[in-house]
């Protein structure tokens, strides 16, 4: 991995970016190659934008991947006045469409066919599982604009949940990336939490999502793909910091992580804030351009049956209400329980212990597991036991046949068991 962040923030003249979280760590900014150097060295987007094309990009397709996991809800208490990084009732506008707008306006001459598959993932129709698309059939968006008018009709619709796992809207983008004959694809996450580690995962070991994820980047080194993660809200990225250069077996490196709070509360100008984005987001993207010529993977499409699973998106959540007559756009097979004899990274890496990445929501929230992956403290008793697996907020109260449990209003929907992937032929509702 490269991760990127800004220096340690300050006030911002947005008032949805107040300060830099305290929780937020901070990692030096690592310059890439000669023809970008440092931000200081542009005043406008379009000099990036410039910057980018003189370093041989000449055309490049955009897929955009949208992080719904509950812990949005809490984790703009201090970038984002208390308020949930999806709220679109503010006077500007959310981080989510902050960095849509930013990256939209930087790489819109790039884009040829100006078509943009756009995908949402940590719901409760997706969990760790699955993404939907913005559209019915999977038609992508045609430009920013409509991106940011389906991502406004969208939001009020999908409920959050977790948990966080990058491998499906990896998984998904490779199969887009394959379908087009091997042409060059960005994919952009906007996420508000670093990857899924339970408690109960050993040290030494990885989580499912934390494997998933891997694996999904690996696989995406051979395809002429880069990733970028773009972290909204107050953290915690510690472990993303930590990772640094931790994935071998790749055929390049096509990951970087930005940590868009951070640069959003530099005591700077708005524009030079916005600058200051894109170049740390795009920085990478020359190199890794020029590294899927040199391996010859641009053009090329793989056979990919039997290998990789690349499971279709789900339509829409909104699209769910009007068809909810159809079991098959309705919900997908939830998350499996944290395996605690999960076997060791084939890197032979260390994972951070159990405890590093816990996360406690703030006073004023249930003291419940974030769907985003901050686990909860170890001192909790066994009370968020009795928290739905599904919405992470409501106490459980429907039994399924297998003996498994989530709370009615998420249950009545689900398929498929939570925890053990039975599928669920008997409810029953529990009476306090």
């Amino acid at each position: 991995f490269h991760f990127h962040g800004a220096d340690q923030g300050q006030s911002s003249n947005c008032s949805c970016v107040c300060h830099s979280p305290s929780s937020i760590s901070t990692a030096s900014i690592f310059r890439s190659p000669d023809y970008l150097k440092n931000g200081d060295d542009f005043d406008s987007l379009e000099q990036v934008t410039g910057a980018l094309a003189q370093a041989g990009l000449e055309s490049s397709n955009l897929i955009i991947g949208i992080d719904f996991t509950k812990s949005n809800e809490w984790t703009g208490k201090k970038s984002f006045t208390g308020r949930n990084l999806h709220d679109l009732g503010g006077d500007c506008p959310n981080p989510y469409e902050q960095a849509i707008s930013i990256i939209g306006r930087t790489l819109r001459q790039f884009d040829e066919d100006n078509r943009i598959p756009c995908y949402s993932f940590g719901d409760a129709t997706t969990g760790d599982q699955q993404v939907f698309s913005f559209h019915l059939e999977d038609r992508p968006c045609h430009g920013f604009e409509e991106v940011l008018s389906c991502y406004r009709e969208r939001a009020p619709h999908v409920k959050l949940a977790g948990p966080t796992s990058f491998g499906p809207i990896i998984r998904n983008a490779i199969r887009i990336v394959n379908d087009s004959d091997g042409q060059y694809h960005i994919l952009l996450i906007i996420a508000d939490g670093q990857v899924t580690r339970s408690v109960d995962t050993p040290y030494g070991h990885f989580s499912p999502q934390e494997q998933s994820t891997i694996d999904a980047i690996v696989e995406a080194s051979k395809y002429p793909s880069s990733i970028i993660l773009v972290g909204v809200g107050d953290g915690p990225w510690d472990q993303m910091y930590e990772c640094d250069d931790q994935i071998p077996a790749r055929k390049f490196d096509n990951f970087q992580f930005v940590n868009f709070t951070n640069i959003m509360s530099m005591a700077i100008p708005t524009p030079r804030k916005e600058t200051e984005f894109a170049l740390q987001s795009l920085m990478e993207i020359p190199p890794q351009y020029k590294a899927t010529i040199s391996l010859q993977l641009l053009g090329q499409k793989r056979k990919t049956e039997g290998r990789f699973p690349f499971p279709m998106p789900l339509p829409p959540p909104i699209a769910n209400i009007s068809l909810n007559s159809s079991p098959s756009y309705r919900r997908s097979p939830s998350y499996r329980r944290t395996n605690s004899d999960m076997p060791t990274s084939p890197f032979g890496l260390a994972p951070s212990p159990p405890n590093s990445n816990i996360h406690t929501p703030p006073s004023g929230f249930a003291p419940s597991p974030s769907p985003s992956g901050r686990s909860p403290p170890l001192s909790l008793s066994s009370s968020f036991n009795r928290i739905c697996p599904v919405c992470f907020s409501k106490e459980r109260d429907l039994v399924f046949g297998c003996g498994h449990q989530a709370c009615s209003d998420c249950g009545k929907d689900l398929f498929f068991c939570p925890s053990c992937q039975t599928q669920i032929e008997t409810r029953i509702k529990l009476i306090n």
